[in-house]
This record gives structure tokens, sequence and C-alpha cells, in this order.
């Protein structure tokens, strides 16, 4: 990883805290492509699963915020949804 970015760990809690209440898991692949599954924390429905977002694209604060507002707008208007190609590079 290049020295200015945040590390996996700290990018994972971010974008996992920013859906409190709902449970959202970030894992990283060892291509640094991340995939993020937000499920309902009560009944474990997954609502949304998203594969294969680049790390390249996440640089700074706004990077992260700007994926974290597409994930939620992908969550309150498409559902249960599996999605990659919106998020890569």
């Amino acid at each position: 990883m290049i020295a200015y970015r945040l590390s996996t760990l700290e990018l994972r809690g971010i974008i996992e805290r920013a859906f409190l209440p709902l449970r959202c898991k970030c894992t990283v692949a060892p291509d640094y492509s991340l995939t993020v599954q937000i499920s309902d924390p009560q009944s474990d429905r997954v609502d949304l699963i998203v594969t294969g977002i680049s790390l390249d694209r996440l640089n700074n604060s706004r990077d992260i915020c700007e994926l974290v507002a597409e994930l939620r707008y992908d969550l309150a208007n498409h559902g249960q949804l599996h999605a990659q190609a919106r998020y890569a590079g």
C-alpha cells in the first residue's frame, strides 16, 4: 500500500461504522479490491453485496464519503442486490 493512504483495517472500520445500526462487513481481496456486504443485524438478511471495489479509487476522505453515499443509494433504491461494475476503478 502507498504511504499516504489509510491502512485497509482503518478503511474497513470507517466504512463499516458508516452503516450502523446495520451490519456491514468489508473484506479486502489479495488484488486490493474491496467487497462490502450489508445486512440486517436482527434477521441476518443480506440487503446488499458489492464486489470488486477498487481500493485505488479510495485515495482520500472525499472518495470514501462518495463510496458510502453510492452504497447507501443502492441500498435504499435496490434492496437486495449484488453489484460490481459500477464500483470498479
